[in-house]
């Protein structure tokens, strides 16, 4: 199955029709290829994109006290090893689990099958030692 492009329309008011229109111009750029990297941003990012203007950008992210200069998007946050090791390991103890169920579901199965296809069978032979009398109909 091959990519195919699909159309996208929506309405805009005047003035955000104007801004995207000065976004496309400062970029050199038409206005689909402006909306064509914003649907892409947000596929890549998973929905995480918010549009601003570069200036409002600027003055959000001016780095506090201790804090170094480095502005990138979408923003990314360190994760210590061992909590990605611990992730990593309850991950294969959850795959671990339901190959388990899914063997007990198999055997539990298994046993009802047989169940359902055999009729109930008594043998003479285990009954005798059970002191209790049956008769024979």
């Amino acid at each position: 199955m091959g990519n195919k492009n699909k159309t996208i329309s929506f309405r805009v008011n005047e003035d955000a029709f104007e801004a995207l229109q000065d976004i496309a111009e400062e970029r050199d750029i038409s206005l689909s290829a402006v909306f064509r990297d914003y649907v892409d941003q947000l596929v890549d990012h998973d929905g995480q994109v918010e549009v601003v203007p570069r200036r409002e950008l600027e003055s959000r992210s001016a780095p506090a006290e201790g804090e170094d200069g480095d502005l990138s998007f979408p923003p990314t946050i360190e994760v210590p090893k061992s909590f990605i090791r611990e992730h990593e390991r309850l991950e294969l103890e959850a795959d671990h689990l339901r190959e388990q169920l899914d063997e007990y579901k198999a055997y539990v199965n298994d046993l009802q099958d047989r169940l359902e296809g055999e009729d109930e069978v008594l043998l003479l032979d285990d009954l005798d030692g059970e002191g209790e009398s049956y008769q024979l109909r």
